[in-house]
């Protein structure tokens, strides 16, 4: 049902899409090239800062700090702005039927797309660094597919739950922030102490990195067993997503 509903309202998600792409550019004069400055200069900064740190332990230490930051900036992009997609539309859903779930995926969809855009930039850091581009690049989009699958059903849970209890907005930002610190981004996971080491293996977007990383750092095709817990956690986030937000969907409105 979700997946027809989208077919048959495509039209009002590509508006949706377009209107939140123009929101984030709105009277801005580069417009969609922040999306490939923004990553650039972020991984800059930071580079600066670890890349003493970790000079030892990574090779070509700006091509690996781009792509935990691409891969984390998309889940966390995404995952905020479904958050808020119900309320910030309350006005819409009260006067006409739409089916509520269109917001946070739509929403979802608009940062998958400013993440593309990124890959233009990934692609400059790779040739500036004399990183090897083959046809093996292409299986980067796998992880990037199940991983917007993973953010939809995470998209669709917050979206309803923020509904109901608001301080969702402060308490995410927070896990947001753990969550930086949790994922391998501008660290290698080696160095994280053994008894520490299970945070990082509880963190579910670990394993998206690594399958992403696999092809575009590692310039291999990314391995299957770690594909397979990618497709796993996206089938759960998927599944709890849907199953909460139906069952509160009707409720909704009530209290937007």
């Amino acid at each position: 049902m979700f997946v027809i509903n989208i077919f048959k309202y495509r039209n009002l998600v590509k508006e949706l899409v377009l209107r939140d792409l123009k929101k984030k550019y709105r009277r801005s004069i580069l417009g969609y090239l922040w999306s490939m400055l923004n990553p650039l200069l972020m991984m800059l900064i930071t580079a600066m800062v670890f890349s003493n740190l970790f000079r030892f332990d990574i090779d070509n230490y700006a091509l690996y700090l781009l792509t935990g930051q691409m891969l984390f900036t998309f889940f966390s992009e995404s995952t905020s702005f479904s958050m808020g997609s119900i309320l910030e539309n309350g006005g819409l859903l009260k006067k006409v039927y739409v089916p509520k779930y269109l917001f946070p995926i739509a929403r979802v969809i608009s940062s998958i797309v400013n993440l593309f855009f990124t890959i233009p930039a990934m692609i400059v850091i790779m040739l500036f660094t004399g990183q090897s581009i083959n046809i093996n690049l292409l299986f980067c989009f796998i992880p990037i597919i199940l991983m917007f699958l993973f953010c939809v059903g995470i998209g669709l849970f917050l979206s309803a739950f923020a509904v109901y209890f608001r301080d969702t907005f402060h308490l995410y930002s927070v896990l947001l922030t753990a969550l930086n610190y949790a994922t391998p981004i501008f660290y290698p996971q080696k160095i994280v102490p053994e008894e520490y080491r299970f945070v990082i293996e509880l963190n579910p977007l670990t394993y998206f990195l690594n399958a992403f990383r696999d092809v575009v750092y590692s310039n291999a095709i990314p391995d299957c067993k770690l594909l397979f817990t990618c497709l796993v956690l996206s089938i759960i986030s998927l599944a709890i997503g849907i199953l909460f937000f139906k069952k509160e969907q009707d409720g909704l409105i009530l209290y937007i």
